[in-house]
């Protein structure tokens, strides 16, 4: 293992998020958790109150809709991220 590896994400601070692309960032965060919450079903994980790892039990096996707020802000942020690296990268959005 590499202990040197040193991340270097794009700097997107210098994006903003035109409003019509705002109102994507639920509608992706929702797919975000759903995505890793079906991809941890099919590994055996299933819902528990408290997070083991030895057992596949999490808390957060549950609808996006019923989250704790930090745990959607958490997919919100690579939401954001992501919007933002696409536009950064000289991409367009549209619907």
């Amino acid at each position: 293992m590499d202990t040197n590896y040193l991340p270097q994400p794009i700097d997107t601070k210098d994006v903003e998020l035109p409003e019509e692309l705002c109102q994507l960032v639920e509608h992706i965060s929702k797919n975000v958790h759903e995505v890793w919450a079906a991809k941890r079903i099919v590994q055996g994980w299933t819902w528990g109150e408290e997070r083991d790892d030895k057992l596949k039990k999490h808390p957060c096996l549950i609808p996006y809709e019923e989250l704790p707020e930090e745990e959607k802000e958490f997919d919100r942020s690579t939401a954001v991220g992501t919007l933002k690296l696409i536009l950064k990268l000289g991409f367009s959005i549209n619907k």
